[in-house]
């Protein structure tokens, strides 16, 4: 009976499970098409990528719960514009390529660095079982043609109308109304391996019994408020898909849904827009605007710098000054800030209180029972613009004081020149 060796144990390749996948994505043009749809989605897909990303991997339908590997996450997008969301892709993985505009109309250099970076990882010699491109734009076609043709599996992700040709020659086809769920949190693509796109058209279909037009006002008759016009369009095509052409030849989903029913009202603004049954509710009842992601959120998600709240920055550093001078060793140091902010009924995790007084050694600052709350919340967050900056991230001026006031607790030292008479 043969034993194998730790010499052929370690010469073995493991075994790598899961549907190897490529993702290409389009930054431009998925972000113009979901700020037109639902303005706070666009910012969920720019600035955390990682979320719908796993919920496109682990939707794969084996059931085994392998999932998707995505082997190659590439982001193609314009710095120019959009340089700011670099830190959030290359946190998640992705290999970001920037494509300036290189004519005076604007068009930028994606079209051809997506298509050669395509072509190179089909001809390589990591086989790929499935390639996504993420863009709405129909000069693909052509790619996705090269990738049935190689006998690979292709899903395109689209925010927006799309060309019939290039939805159809994909086997499968993540719509702007699935993708906006998505980011939205209500659910995840149902894009199985070997299902082809005749899945997401039946999915969509299934329930075909009666018209787009009665779906959405037995939809709006009962509904608790003003819904997401991105969450109505969905209902609506889930029974006449056919609709994502060009809306009954009425161009947007606006225009279509105002003429369903006298009462049905629909609104552009607030962002993403909204539709409503006007026999019970009123404009004045619409939700107000939805925000993009607050600053210590964004910073957070790309630095790891802890998510607390200004208020327990604040009695972090107040606690961290007493503690200081009680004990020089820092295990025990984090240890009595622990117990000094649950004293103050602001507790505050001892792992990000070690995140921080290790923020503060790479700052230099003494914690020696010398440094007051002031110079302690000054440096923290002198260190935590570094960390931004080396990430990449780039604030404007209210951004950057909102940041600093975070961060701070509040206790920022005013620079002389600002400091009060």
């Amino acid at each position: 009976m043969h034993t194998e060796t730790m010499e052929e144990s370690l010469a073995a390749p493991a075994r790598r499970l899961g549907i190897r996948a490529a993702m290409f994505v389009d930054f431009d043009n998925v972000y113009t098409g979901l700020k037109t749809l639902d303005s706070p989605a666009a910012e969920r897909f720019a600035t955390d990528p990682g979320q719908w990303i796993k919920a496109i991997a682990y939707s794969d339908g084996s059931g085994d719960g392998n999932g998707r590997r995505f082997l190659v996450r590439n982001c193609y997008l314009n710095p120019e514009i959009y340089s700011k969301y670099r830190p959030f892709w290359t946190r998640a993985g992705f290999r970001v390529i920037d494509c300036p505009s290189l004519t005076q109309q604007g068009k930028s250099s994606t079209d051809i660095n997506l298509v050669l970076d395509a072509m190179d990882v089909l001809a390589g010699s990591a086989h790929m079982d499935e390639f996504f491109i993420a863009s709405a734009d129909a000069d693909f076609t052509s790619l996705v043609q090269r990738f049935r043709a190689a006998d690979r599996r292709t899903t395109v992700i689209v925010a927006g109308a799309a060309a019939a040709a290039y939805r159809e020659m994909a086997d499968a086809v993540i719509q702007s109304y699935d993708f906006l769920a998505m980011l939205n949190g209500s659910n995840s693509p149902s894009v199985a391996l070997g299902a082809g796109r005749s899945q997401l058209s039946l999915a969509a279909g299934a329930a075909n019994h009666g018209s787009a037009a009665e779906a959405v006002r037995d939809f709006l008759r009962t509904a608790p408020g003003p819904v997401k016009g991105a969450i109505v369009a969905q209902r609506a095509l889930s029974k006449e898909p056919s609709l994502a052409n060009d809306w009954g030849g009425r161009g947007k989903f606006g225009t279509w849904v105002g003429q369903v029913d006298e009462h049905i009202q629909y609104s552009s603004t607030p962002a993403p827009g909204w539709v409503w049954d006007s026999t019970r509710f009123s404009v004045e009842e619409l939700p107000m605007e939805q925000a993009a992601p607050a600053i210590e959120q964004q910073v957070s998600r790309v630095t790891d710098v802890p998510d607390l709240s200004a208020e327990q920055y604040r009695q972090l550093f107040v606690s961290l000054e007493v503690s200081a001078r009680q004990t020089p060793n820092r295990n025990e140091l984090s240890k009595l800030v622990r117990d000094e902010c649950v004293a103050a009924d602001v507790p505050v995790a001892r792992n990000a209180i070690n995140f921080v007084i290790q923020g503060l050694k790479y700052a230099k600052v003494p914690l020696n029972g010398e440094s007051s709350a002031i110079r302690l919340a000054t440096a923290w967050t002198k260190n935590v613009e570094t960390m931004c900056r080396i990430a990449g991230m780039q604030f404007d001026d209210e951004e950057t004081d909102a940041l600093r006031d975070w961060a701070s607790g509040g206790l920022l030292e005013k620079a002389p020149a600002e400091a009060a008479p």
